[in-house]
């Protein structure tokens, strides 16, 4: 058997204490206003301290552990698959356009443009793919673009003061 490498320990580590903070915010149950800011800016953050895969493993386990503990309510079952393509979106678009650390424009250009496509998956499925009630479908959309908006505002907050701290250094990603 091959010994772990410490990259790899690094990386499971820091996602899974991620998945850990992200899953203690849900189980707050605190309105969405509060809840998904959050759980966005720990998806970003996952992806920058620990790379764009953990941040979508995030992305991708956090709505079935919040449907499966109740956190997540019943009608929102459905739309279970694309809660987790829209966290993907957003933390892929994010990496792919944000290619280095240390530009708050690029960073906000980033953000901006991974919420709209979070928005749009989200937004497009209650309107062409899961019938869900009108309150459903409405929380799918405009709410969804406002918090992966404070999310990422707040996942830039805090790697700035990772950064600042010396957590983070220039050239990791």
């Amino acid at each position: 058997m091959e010994p772990v490498s410490g990259k790899t320990v690094r990386w499971i580590s820091s996602t899974g204490v991620l998945l850990a903070l992200t899953l203690v915010i849900q189980m707050l149950a605190l309105p969405q206003f509060f809840t998904g800011p959050l759980v966005n800016a720990f998806l970003l953050l996952a992806a920058v301290t620990a790379g764009v895969t953990s941040g979508v493993v995030i992305g991708l386990l956090t709505p079935w552990i919040a449907f499966m503990r109740g956190i997540l309510p019943a009608p929102l079952g459905p739309l279970i698959p694309f809660i987790m393509i829209g966290n993907a979106a957003l933390v892929i678009v994010f990496s792919l356009i944000r290619r280095r650390r240390g530009s708050l424009f690029l960073s906000g250009i980033a953000v901006a443009v991974a919420a709209v496509a979070k928005y749009l998956i989200l937004s497009n499925a209650v309107i062409w793919v899961v019938e869900v009630p009108p309150p459903v479908a409405q929380v799918m959309q405009i709410p969804q673009l406002i918090t992966a908006l404070v999310g990422g505002a707040i996942a830039i907050a805090l790697e700035t003061v990772l950064l600042r701290s010396g957590y983070l250094q220039e050239s990791r990603r």
